[in-house]
Formats: structure tokens, sequence, C-alpha cells
């Protein structure tokens, strides 16, 4: 896809969503698209390899979230893979500290030449597990937005996330279009946790029929120490 093509293209879908980027956050998306098609030949970094459906199912997606972020937030996207969705607000968003959290080296690597490539400024990678992460007491409650896009089932998602959470701040989980069995599940987890669930939104990708549900858990108390627990045990044995 040439540019200006990938300019109208990426600019029709934003403006439904209230956002215009400048000519230079175009040409960032733009190389970072390029830079992805060319890296997934080498390492599988996403399924979806068409710039089309990377400026919807990639791109779109991941800055609909750009209105619950508040002006010069702390950012931890977990289980973050190609960057999604933390590099695409990262992109628009100057303001936010983002660190990059993942557990496969090989996707680090990709995020690192990523984050060169386009010259980001106040953007961290680190490669670990989140329950490990989540651990250590440096890390704990520090973040004011801890972001996720399909990670795990919610209750699961609410162990790996609210740990890292201040208090009032909030997880900005990124589900499917059916959530309604994951909401009632997770209530223990919430209880145990410290989070509440603050606003539920269903939205739909403009000019397509893609559902995505995005619930807002602000962290009200603090999250006990026992939590998370040691890596593998939140997907083995939810909290229900």
């Amino acid at each position: 896809m040439d540019f200006n093509t990938f300019k109208e293209n990426i600019s029709k879908y934003l403006k439904e969503i209230s956002i215009m980027l400048d000519d230079k956050q175009v040409e960032d998306f733009y190389n970072y698209m390029n830079f992805l098609i060319e890296e997934n030949k080498k390492i599988n970094l996403t399924a979806i390899t068409s710039p089309d459906e990377i400026i919807i199912k990639h791109f779109i997606d991941s800055m609909i979230i750009n209105k619950y972020i508040k002006e010069n937030s702390n950012i931890i996207d977990i289980g973050t893979g190609a960057g999604f969705p933390g590099i695409p607000i990262k992109i628009y968003r100057k303001d936010i500290n983002l660190v990059l959290l993942d557990s496969l080296n090989k996707r680090i690597n990709f995020l690192k030449e990523v984050i060169k490539l386009l010259n980001l400024d106040n953007t961290l990678t680190i490669h670990n597990r989140v329950e490990d992460y989540a651990k250590k007491t440096e890390n704990r409650e520090k973040f004011d937005i801890v972001t996720s896009r399909a990670v795990a089932k919610l209750n699961i998602l609410l162990e790996y996330m609210l740990p890292l959470t201040k208090i009032n701040g909030i997880c900005i989980c990124m589900k499917g279009a059916n959530i309604e069995e994951e909401l009632k599940t997770s209530k223990k987890a919430l209880e145990i946790l410290g989070g509440k669930v603050e606003k539920v939104e269903n939205i739909t990708i403009p000019f397509t029929d893609i559902q995505r549900n995005i619930i807002i858990v602000k962290k009200i108390k603090n999250t006990p120490n026992k939590y998370p627990r040691n890596a593998g045990m939140p997907s083995k044995n939810p909290i229900i």
C-alpha cells in the first residue's frame, strides 16, 4: 500500500472516533505497519498481514481506548505481543509513559526495533511473565493504567492487572463480543483483588461489523500481596 492510500484509509477510520493525526504520526503508523509486515516473514508476530486488516484490526482497534487515557499517564501494556494497543496509543500520545511487557523475547526484540525506528521517548520494553513482574515490590500498584488486549479470560486477567494498578487507577480490558459470562465469573476476583467494574462499553469498529467490549475496572483497594500467584497458577486455577 502506498503512503497516500494509507493516509487516506487510516484517517477515514480515525475521524469516526474523533482522532486526527499529523503528518509525522501518519508516517510513524505507515513505517510501523511496513516493518511489522517484513518482520512477520521471519518471526510469527501476527496472523493479520494485509495492510487493510492491519489498519482496522490492529491500529484502529488499539486507538479506540484513547478516550480513557488521561494526560501524562503511566501505562503498562501486558501481553503486548507486536505492540497492541500500546504502540499505536504512544504514536498519538507523546505525553504518556509506556511500558510494554511480554513473555516472548522475540517479540520484545521486535518492539525494541520499533521504538528505535519511530524514535519513541519514554517507552520501555520488559521481557518477563506478568506474574513474576507483578510480584516485585517496585512494580506493584505503580501504574495509572494497565491495558491488555485478548490476553485471557477476565477473572484471570484481573489477577495479572490489578496488582500493578495504583489505587484509583484503571485497568482497560479489551475483549471480544461475548463477555456476559466472563463478567459473572469475575465477581469474586474483583472482590479479592480490589477492583470494581466502572464501565462496560460495546464498540463497533467504524465501517465494519467487528464488535469490541471495553471493560474499565477501577482499583478501589490494595491487592493482597499473595497475588498474583506463581506463574501459570492464575490460568490453571482461576479465582471463581
